[in-house]
C-alpha cells in the first residue's frame, strides 16, 4: 500500500467518525430549544400558572430554529459519512473536495480534517487514483 492509499484509508475513517460524532452529538444540541418550543406550543399552562399562558408563536420562535440546525446538522453529518465512503472507493472526488471545504468551517475537528482532505486530494496521483476508478470497467469485481 503506498502513502496516498493510506491517506485516503485514514482520511476515510476520521470521516466516518466525525460524520457519527456530528449525528449523535453536536446536531442534538438544539433538542432543549425544540423541547422547550414544543412545550411553549403544546403546554403553555406549565409557564405560566397563575395568569394568562404565553403565545403560541414564542414557541415557534425556539422550534423552527432548532429544527434547522438539527437538519442542516444531519445532512452534514450524512454527508461525511458518504464522504468517508467514497474516499475509500476513490469515487466522487468532486464531492469529496466539496465537503472537505464545508467541513473546514467547523472548528476544530472540521477544519483540521477537511484542510488534510483538501492536502491529500488536490495531489496529483490521488487525482489518479480516482481518475482510474471513473474509467468503465474499473470499479467492477
Amino acid at each position: 500500500m503506498n502513502r496516498d492509499e493510506e491517506h485516503l484509508r485514514l482520511l476515510s475513517i476520521f470521516h466516518y467518525i466525525l460524520g457519527a460524532l456530528g449525528a449523535l452529538f453536536f446536531s442534538l444540541f438544539p433538542v432543549i430549544h425544540l423541547t422547550f418550543g414544543l412545550m411553549l406550543i403544546f403546554a403553555p399552562h406549565i409557564f405560566e400558572p397563575q395568569g394568562d399562558p404565553p403565545p403560541a408563536f414564542l414557541g415557534w420562535i425556539f422550534v423552527i430554529p432548532a429544527a434547522l440546525m438539527m437538519a442542516l446538522g444531519w445532512t452534514l453529518a450524512g454527508c461525511m459519512i458518504a464522504t468517508g465512503r467514497f474516499l475509500a472507493r476513490r469515487t466522487h472526488y468532486l464531492f469529496c473536495l466539496v465537503v472537505a471545504a464545508i467541513e473546514s468551517t467547523f472548528m476544530p475537528l472540521g477544519t483540521v480534517l477537511g484542510v488534510f482532505t483538501i492536502i491529500v486530494l488536490t495531489r496529483e496521483s490521488v487525482k489518479e487514483l480516482f481518475e482510474a476508478n471513473r474509467r468503465p470497467g474499473a470499479g467492477e469485481v
